[in-house]
């Protein structure tokens, strides 16, 4: 799972997947701004077939907790 999201990721903020780490957030990416942000949650929805609500996605705030955030709802 965590290679996927790692995949999702570096297609949305266009960056090689070697630069998404456990602590990768928005300081670390140029591209992660609202839009780019919005496009990541779809793109997460649409690979892993789930419906994040509003909180969960404000959480999403790195690569660890958009992965933790993934194993919750599809355990």
């Amino acid at each position: 799972m965590e290679e996927r999201i790692k995949e999702i990721m570096a297609a949305v903020f266009e960056v090689a997947i070697s630069e998404i780490h456990d602590d990768t957030s928005s300081d670390d990416l140029e591209k992660w701004d609202s839009l780019h942000h919005m496009n990541l949650i779809a793109a997460l929805e649409e690979e892993f077939q789930i419906e994040l609500d509003e909180e969960e996605m404000l959480e999403l705030i790195n690569f660890k907790l958009i992965a933790l955030t993934l194993k919750e709802k599809t355990a």
